[in-house]
């Protein structure tokens, strides 16, 4: 008993009492009216690692229902936007369902902020808001400030906190729960912070990638339950932790990624002692994790159960993963457990997996070939050295529903081994951008086919994600990956995984500049020019070519909602930074 008498909170079970259903249901609505009928749900955990809220699923759906009648007595129409500001917290599952019973689209809003870029943050809300069309919008008492601030020049119906929501009076209009060809929720993209993409998911779209996920990429059974910290406003945290555990009636144990950040432990500790099998994360979370770990933590943790160990990111390198695996092996993490993965929210969520208890698949390629013809030659190992190769990591077979065509920019399709744009058909692929027909047609063909903007190769139904097309930088005619000139800073002392962003830019000339951006806390004046000579020195050996490095304090680097490095916003900062370009096309930043 706790000190108010009461009894206890408890975790949702590890079994639903319910024959498994694989997300074989038309609508998010049926598979909570079925996954109800069970003893599973969600459950939060604070920032000590305390159960804090339980929310099972047959709650859910009462407390979802009674705030749908609730919603509808505001008189908006069907089709409505409603805007939550997605902290992990339990409103927003009644916020998103209630929406589904109400007939009207829920759109989850960051709920991640930098210290320091509160009026940035309230900007993000209020383009995101005036880009959906909200007439609803809520936030949590942490949160509710900055959503009135956004508000502010924009005409919606209500928007306040979710108390004054649930003291509005209850409604008789009849519910019409969105059917399986509406839009089920717009996503917003991760990098979608300057000019919003909305990206519209129909019912149909999401239940068939939540099909595909749980029967082909994990293997769902009735003996899995999901650990998470990753954000609920990200399409990984949504689709993979919030709307999967309740289309296959799994239990799911969160973290908020704020407390991930300060205390990522507890990740492990929570998949430990709940026996979670089912968790991910893109490589920076292992990166921290491992990084935040001592000797003495492996006997604290047991990770056997841990079958599924998702990696997801635009393109994956296995150094922090091996790091990773390393570290907990003493633990009993299998690091068979990793699986590769590929997705994007215009497609609900997963493109591909790699095969299961296989771990990660790394690829070495000519470095040559692959940066003047785009064309893959893969390289044995002893023959393969860091000035010329490259690795690559395989992110397996492409889901049962989908279509794949790797495309020159003429839109000529081309074989395996051969890089090009990848794209994309099937039922999962967005509806379109939400009111944005421009944004649309340069995304989607009339045809159905989605081009990712995404640089990849295939090998048979494998597909390789090489890069971002608009992140690679051109040289001479040669292409360069930005993730091969981030990973070489990375190997020096001092220099985090993920704290590094490179990227080009043309000068006043018409020539391409190529820059790289490095955090460090290094102070002392020789000790920083030793580190940017050492860089330099590594980049010109390994690609031939100079660079301009540029040392900032931590913390500089911008971020987009996902919690991943934003190229595009680093080099606006650069450049925003930038004083002179001499005469010997050297660039000078300003606190150079």
């Amino acid at each position: 008993m706790n000190k108010n008498n009461q009894i206890p909170m408890q975790v949702t079970p590890l079994n639903s009492a319910l024959p498994l259903r694989n997300a074989s249901f038309n609508t998010l609505t049926e598979a909570l009216e079925y996954a109800a009928k069970g003893d599973t749900g969600y459950n939060f955990y604070d920032g000590r690692g305390d159960l804090s809220s339980v929310l099972s699923y047959k709650e859910l759906r009462v407390e979802a229902k009674l705030l749908a009648g609730k919603l509808l007595g505001l008189g908006c129409r069907r089709g409505t936007r409603v805007a939550i500001v997605a902290e992990t917290d339990p409103m927003f599952h009644r916020f998103f369902f209630a929406c589904q019973y109400a007939g009207f689209i829920p759109v989850a809003l960051p709920a991640g902020f930098q210290i320091g870029a509160r009026k940035a943050y309230v900007e993000q809300l209020e383009r995101m808001l005036d880009s959906c069309g909200a007439d609803l919008a809520v936030a949590p008492e942490s949160h509710i400030g900055f959503l009135k601030q956004a508000v502010e020049r924009l005409n919606l119906v209500k928007a306040g906190t979710p108390e004054e929501f649930d003291s509005l009076s209850k409604t008789n209009i009849s519910m019409q729960p969105l059917d399986e060809n509406d839009i089920a929720y717009l996503q917003y993209t991760s990098g979608s912070t300057r000019f919003p993409r909305g990206v519209e998911i129909s019912q149909n779209a999401v239940m068939t990638n939540l099909r595909d996920i749980a029967v082909h990429g994990l293997r769902i059974s009735e003996s899995d339950r999901m650990v998470s910290w990753l954000p609920l406003y990200h399409d990984m945290g949504l689709v993979a932790f919030v709307l999967l555990p309740l289309g296959s009636q799994l239990s799911a144990d969160y973290l908020s990624p704020r407390t991930f950040g300060m205390r990522p432990r507890l990740w492990l500790k929570l998949i430990s002692q709940n026996r979670g099998t089912i968790s991910s994360s893109p490589p920076f979370g292992y990166a921290l994790c491992a990084k935040r770990l001592r000797l003495t933590d492996q006997d604290r943790y047991d990770l056997s159960s841990w079958r599924v160990a998702c990696v997801g990111a635009e393109r994956i390198h296995p150094e922090p993963l091996r790091q990773f695996s390393h570290v907990l092996k003493a633990a009993n993490f299998d690091a068979k457990a990793f699986v590769a993965c590929y997705g994007m929210a215009e497609c609900a969520l997963a493109i591909s997996f790699e095969e299961l208890d296989v771990g990660i698949t790394s690829i070495q390629v000519d470095k040559d070939s692959m940066s003047r013809e785009g064309l893959v030659k893969p390289l044995h190992d002893k023959d393969a050295d860091g000035l010329n190769s490259l690795t690559f990591v395989d992110c397996g077979k492409i889901l049962p529903s989908f279509e794949m065509a790797i495309r020159d920019d003429a839109g000529n399709d081309l074989p395996d081994y051969q890089c090009g744009r990848i794209c994309l058909r099937g039922p999962s692929v967005m509806t379109g951008y939400f009111q944005n027909p421009t944004a649309t047609d340069e995304s989607l063909s009339k045809e159905g086919w989605l081009d990712t903007g995404d640089i990849g190769y295939r090998v048979g139904e494998n597909v390789i994600v090489t890069a971002r097309r608009k992140d690679v930088i051109i040289v001479n005619g040669r292409n360069i990956w930005p993730h091969d000139l981030e990973y070489l800073a990375e190997t020096l002392p001092g220099v985090r995984f993920g704290n590094v962003s490179a990227f080009s830019f043309a000068d006043d000339a018409g020539s391409d500049q190529v820059v790289m951006v490095v955090e460090s806390r290094e102070s002392n004046p020789a000790k920083v020019r030793s580190l940017i000579n050492e860089l330099s020195g590594l980049i010109s050996k390994n690609f031939g070519m100079a660079c301009h490095i540029d040392l900032v304090p931590p913390r500089t680097l911008p971020r987009t909602s996902s919690g991943k490095l934003s190229r595009s916003k680093a080099k606006q900062d650069f450049l925003a930074r930038l004083e002179v370009i001499d005469n010997d096309t050297q660039v000078i930043s300003a606190n150079a």
